[in-house]
């Protein structure tokens, strides 16, 4: 079996190019030939066909084609086109592997003369952009119907998706799968170490119980009602903000003037290596985000791998309070409801049983559906269902 991974770009700043990447070398680390194309987001050296390529391992390229533009957080790759069509006929794939929204993988495949078998990989509605959908919307309704399957990364936000509504019979799902954070693992001194940061981490903020958010400070997040939030509960909490972005002024003009300074803390950008010390130190995690361009919501995920409970929102027709388990991993939510966020984060941490029951909920949900191994065993079911139609199709052609 061939695959080829298609769309967004790399390096790998989000959801959707994480779990690009994942499937690529976890699908291609098992003995599958899995290749990903997308572009890049820097200028770089080319090869002699115009793409950069690396090799993941045996069975498995990575290849980046330069982008001319990015304009409403798409990228313009005409190289893309030229780069898919070299490499369809030199690598004849079983299946390509498009990753939804992205207009430039989908114009690519559109114009690439590929005729086996497409998996689409919904992993958000276009909410935001309404101009681009637009113009986009015919090609996006082409790429519905050329799909043999279409996954979802919850179960709700496909069925619930109105774009999707003509194709319910090829609708699944694929939650998305994570390693566990670092922390815990087999690596002692790895897990010392971090052991060491966390109580350091503690110890500024003694005696205080601490909610982590993690994200750029940006409207869809929500965080102007988890600051909201910081007036109802009693001063032994303490909520760290993780993160940059346009919000940071108004969310500090917010903080000082209803006197939160000492409740609420915006502590920046979040390095990788930082971030287990923060999700391991932390009491619980809020994610309340408040649009339905949040579709999962991996930081959960991250959060649930450390035992830790998650307080999330309901966004209709998102999945995020599907993947945080109301009354198991944590409480859901409505949006914008402050006073709710505060009850729920001070109803998980009311005593010591609760909130051990809710770590324990969060860990074991975690284990049960969200590692990189359960994505990558359910990527591949999705494939064999994808390759016995094409063994059918051999069979009434007489093959």
């Amino acid at each position: 079996m061939k695959i080829l991974q298609l769309g967004k770009f790399y390096p790998i700043f989000g959801g959707v190019e994480k779990v690009m990447y994942d499937l690529t070398t976890g699908l291609s680390e098992r003995g599958i030939k899995c290749d990903m194309l997308c572009t890049w987001m820097d200028g770089f050296a080319h090869n002699s066909h115009g793409a950069f390529y690396k090799q993941l391992n045996p069975n498995g390229w990575l290849i980046c084609v330069d982008a001319l533009a990015k304009v409403k957080a798409t990228m313009i790759a005409p190289s893309m086109i030229k780069e898919l069509r070299r490499l369809i006929r030199k690598e004849n794939y079983d299946i390509i592997h498009v990753h939804h929204p992205d207009p430039m993988a989908a114009m690519a495949l559109y114009l690439s003369g590929y005729e086996g078998k497409v998996v689409l990989h919904w992993h958000s509605d276009i909410v935001k952009q309404v101009t681009l959908l637009k113009y986009y919307k015919p090609i996006q309704n082409w790429l519905i119907k050329r799909a043999d399957i279409i996954v979802g990364t919850t179960p709700v936000y496909v069925t619930e998706s109105p774009h999707l509504a003509k194709a319910r019979n090829k609708l699944t799902y694929l939650p998305i799968g994570i390693n566990q954070v670092p922390g815990a693992g087999d690596n002692v001194e790895e897990n010392e170490t971090i052991a060491k940061k966390v109580a350091a981490l503690r110890a500024k903020y003694p005696g205080k119980k601490i909610i982590f958010a993690l994200g750029r400070l940006v409207e869809y997040k929500g965080y102007p009602y988890l600051v909201d939030a910081a007036k109802d509960l009693p001063d032994n909490y303490v909520i760290l903000i993780g993160g940059t972005g346009p919000m940071h002024d108004e969310l500090v003009a917010r903080i000082d003037a209803a006197g939160l300074d000492r409740k609420v803390k915006l502590i920046g950008f979040v390095k990788d290596e930082d971030l287990p010390v923060y999700y391991r130190a932390c009491d619980v995690f809020s994610f309340c985000s408040i649009m339905k361009s949040e579709a999962f919501g991996i930081a959960q995920i991250e959060a649930m791998s450390c035992g830790k409970p998650v307080v999330a929102t309901r966004i209709p027709g998102s999945g995020v309070s599907w993947v945080n388990g109301h009354g198991e991993s944590g409480l859901n939510v409505e949006m914008c409801d402050s006073k709710a966020i505060a009850n729920a984060i001070m109803a998980i941490t009311k005593d010591e049983q609760t909130y051990n029951a809710y770590c324990q909920g969060a860990l074991d949900r975690f284990n049960r559906m969200f590692t990189r191994k359960a994505m990558i065993d359910g990527c591949l079911n999705i494939y064999g269902k994808v390759t016995y139609l094409i063994h059918e199709q051999l069979n009434a052609r007489g093959y």
